[in-house]
């Protein structure tokens, strides 16, 4: 862009590793609303936060009461909004954080997008059939969009795209603490973080 200009700083991202003693990296939760993708994201904070990692949750209903308050739901606004996420995790990221976000993020091209942009991302897909979100549905949202309340609804009249290859597979089927501890497992085994 002309006249806006990169400044590199002092404090590098390796800087910031060494004095938190952890590796940073992003854990994107994706699934239709009611999966269970909260729930997850946030048990998960708290057992990584006891064992004594820095963590930020970025959660989607969060992320559109502020800096996403002026976007809707049609698929531009959709892309956007994951476009937007990608940029604040990013900086998590350079600061040292361990990320987890909860986000519908429908799109396959978005989600490409931001494991590009970041680079140290697990993709962890909750996989809840619509039927069971449906029944769940703890916002009372299906019930809005199949009766014609809300429009563009992920699932219902706009497409959840299901990613092709995620890190991590997790079933509804399993207990929260079922699923929390698979993703537990899974970054001890693959070094992003220590058995404690």
């Amino acid at each position: 862009m002309k006249n806006i200009i990169w400044h590199n700083h002092k404090i590098t991202k390796s800087d910031r590793i060494k004095l938190l003693n952890q590796k940073s990296f992003i854990i994107w939760l994706t699934g239709l609303s009611g999966s269970g993708k909260s729930t997850i994201a946030n048990k998960l904070e708290v057992e990584l936060y006891k064992r004594g990692y820095l963590t930020y949750l970025l959660d989607g209903d969060n992320i559109r009461h502020g800096l996403n308050k002026d976007l809707g739901f049609d698929d531009k606004s959709r892309v956007e909004n994951i476009r937007r996420i990608a940029e604040v995790a990013k900086l998590f990221l350079d600061a040292g954080v361990i990320t987890i976000s909860a986000f519908i993020s429908p799109f396959k091209n978005e989600r490409k997008l931001v494991r590009e942009l970041t680079k140290d991302f697990i993709e962890v897909f909750v996989d809840t059939p619509i039927e069971e979100c449906i029944k769940r549905d703890p916002k009372g949202l299906y019930k809005k969009a199949l009766n014609k309340e809300i429009k563009n609804f992920t699932g219902i009249d706009s497409p959840y795209e299901k990613p092709d290859n995620p890190e991590i597979i997790l079933s509804y089927k399993n207990s929260v603490e079922e699923n929390v501890n698979k993703l537990i497992s899974y970054l001890i085994q693959k070094g992003y973080i220590n058995d404690k």
